[in-house]
């Protein structure tokens, strides 16, 4: 039987439970709008919203710096990445800010002397600092340790805290209602004795508690931040302030390390990890180093502004899911326009995140550009420049396959990447567009014994592979599109015998009997209906076609989702599922995973088509309708 103290008292409510934050923010409109002037109880609950406020900003700026991997990455601690497992057993980490704000709002009638309190006083912090060292510390460890020694404790309570196996900065707040009840006990003595001593100030409140929040941020970060050259010139600093290596060693050797934030009593009581010291010395002094090299790199760019706020370094939970426009960020999109100019200016390709499959590193790297850029016949060479840095970069790495999204492998860019494969005839690393796969995807989502489909962007890279491939099933393709030179190109590629299955059409109207629609090239509501009653839209459009008729069904973009031995991936991909990745970057997995030695540029080979899918099924990648 699972004892109550283990669960939180709100934990059904979801996201309603910031409704127990409406008392206090009643208390303040209705003083703002029917009062004079403020009572003090109303001031200690605008003090309370505050700092609960400011409370949750210190872990959001802590998960924004330690997610901003190309800052980062040289100094993790721990290198496996924080999977959506780890994100939904975190979801709830603020629930101790709820918690404490409510005691504290207790607390103001039990002890109404911290009312009509000065904004400052320098005695309060001598004595909270004095109290929390002298009282906190010691109360903290010996607890701790208590946590730990004691099998039905720690199986109960304090190993759902040691659960995330990847410390991070919300894994300080992720713990159960028992022992944050005795953190709030903890944090509460230093304030609570300097208010009865009367050396207690508004600033010393706001000070102690954001600071406390800091350090438990600092020591689950999983990124050492703290230059071991301070601890060389003070050496007895390092007994005084712990450091990310030295809490993450008590999340991975548990019998050591169980300080509040003071190694000092660790030392006292012999429970201090003698390896501190010399791994924090060497994490802190491989920040100049590159890391380990990923053996594949899909190479992205910004969509949009919306979608730039998708990042796992903005906000973890919502890159952990699906992409959708959120009512929430539109105050975020002024400065997000603000960093797309700097972005324009001086940045360059940067990593964004990272998982790893079987033994080996993958990355995705994003080019500082948006999609309406590569639109910009001004901005196509900078665009190009980026580009091309990026894979000499991946080549002077080691890198093993470089694959490119969406808009950075343009046909009318860089031919699909044949500019930079002709261009350093000598690469090491493997040029991937990955389209290969994405037309596997798209054939094998057909109805198998379809006789005719409507292909818009017909004379596409994509389009060009779909047609010819379907012909040669005697499928017949009509081809959308005002060139008849370009379809008589396509239409001679195809054998002799299978030539006439290829037909051009120059309007929508030609496709209103055709059920079957594959559409690259997006449509208009009005476009779409001259489609039939019933009609599957199967698409290789970014953005994905308005899915405007209820009596027709809308098929996703091309997708696989990844095998499920993937480790450490804990972001979506765009619109993407959970685990699951667009066909070309699926695609550049499949040309590692096969250690195919040849660049895939330029136009689809589609006597590859069937052996790519194969090879993808292989090694266990699934079609996103038929993950089961």
């Amino acid at each position: 039987m699972v004892d109550s103290s283990s669960g939180w008292p709100w934990e059904n409510l979801g996201c309603f439970k910031y409704l127990l934050y409406g008392p206090f923010v009643a208390k303040v409109l209705y003083s703002r709008f029917h009062e004079e002037s403020p009572n003090a109880s109303t001031i200690l609950c605008l003090h309370v919203l505050i700092l609960c406020a400011l409370r949750g900003l210190v872990h959001q700026l802590w998960s924004t710096y330690t997610n901003m991997l190309f800052l980062t990455r040289n100094r993790r601690i721990l290198q496996q990445g924080v999977d959506f497992k780890q994100i939904d057993k975190e979801w709830d980490w603020d629930n101790f800010i709820i918690l404490q704000a409510l005691i504290a709002f207790m607390a103001s009638y039990m002890f109404p002397f911290v009312e009509n309190l000065p904004l400052w006083n320098l005695k309060g912090f001598i004595a909270v600092l004095t109290l929390h060292m002298a009282v906190s510390e010691p109360l903290y460890y010996w607890v701790h340790r208590h946590f730990h020694g004691n099998h039905h404790l720690f199986n109960l309570y304090h190993s759902f805290h040691h659960s995330s196996p990847v410390p991070q900065v919300f894994t300080a707040g992720n713990a159960t209602f028992l022992e944050h009840l005795i953190l709030t006990v903890i944090i509460g003595i230093p304030i609570l004795g300097a208010s009865l001593m009367g050396y207690a100030s508004i600033s010393m409140i706001y000070g102690y508690v954001l600071v406390f929040d800091f350090l438990r941020c600092l020591g689950h970060c999983n990124v050492e931040v703290v230059p071991h050259q301070i601890f060389e010139t003070i050496p007895f600093l390092r007994y005084l302030l712990y450091t990310p290596t030295y809490h993450s060693l008590h999340h991975t050797q548990m019998g050591t390390n169980f300080c509040l934030f003071m190694p000092l009593f660790d030392a006292l009581w012999n429970t201090l990890n003698w390896k501190s010291w010399e791994l924090h010395k060497s994490i802190s002094s491989n920040q100049e180093k590159y890391g380990r090299i990923p053996d594949f790199v899909f190479l992205a760019h910004v969509v949009d502004v919306s979608a730039a706020l998708h990042a796992p370094f903005v906000f973890r939970t919502f890159a952990s899911l699906p992409f959708s426009t959120k009512i929430f960020l539109l105050p975020l999109w002024p400065g997000t326009l603000v960093v797309l100019l700097l972005m324009w200016a001086w940045s360059k390709t940067f990593v964004y995140s990272f998982y790893q499959l079987r033994g080996r590193l993958h990355q995705t790297w994003v080019v500082p550009r948006f999609g309406f850029q590569y639109f910009l016949p001004f901005a196509t060479e900078g665009i190009n420049k980026h580009i091309e840095q990026a894979i000499l970069r991946a080549d002077r790495l080691g890198v093993k396959v470089i694959s490119l999204a969406a808009l950075n492998k343009n046909e009318a860019l860089n031919g699909g990447g044949t500019l930079f494969v002709n261009k350093h005839p000598d690469l090491r690393v493997r040029v991937v567009h990955g389209n290969t796969l994405t037309a596997a995807v798209i054939l094998n989502d057909l109805p198998k014994d379809v006789e005719e489909v409507f292909l818009s962007g017909a004379t596409s890279k994509l389009g060009r592979a779909i047609a010819l491939y379907l012909c040669r099933k005697r499928v017949r393709v009509l081809m959308l599109t005002l060139s008849t030179e370009r379809f008589e190109k396509i239409q001679k590629e195809a054998p002799v015998e299978f030539q006439s299955y290829l037909v051009q059409v120059t309007k929508y109207q030609a496709a209103q009997n055709c059920k079957t629609w594959i559409v690259g090239k997006w449509i208009t509501p009005r476009e779409q209906n001259w489609a039939p009653p019933g009609t599957h839209f199967h698409q290789f459009v970014v953005p994905p076609i308005l899915s405007f008729r209820r009596d027709c069904a809308y098929g996703e973009l091309a997708a696989m989702k990844l095998p499920d031995d993937v480790g450490g991936l804990g972001c979506c991909e765009y619109t993407m599922g959970r685990g699951v990745v667009h066909a070309c970057h699926a695609g550049g997995v499949v040309h590692l995973l096969e250690g195919w030695t040849h660049h895939e540029v330029g136009a689809i080979d589609v006597d590859r088509i069937d052996l790519v899918w194969e090879a993808a099924l292989k090694h266990g990648l699934k079609p996103v309708n038929n993950q089961d």
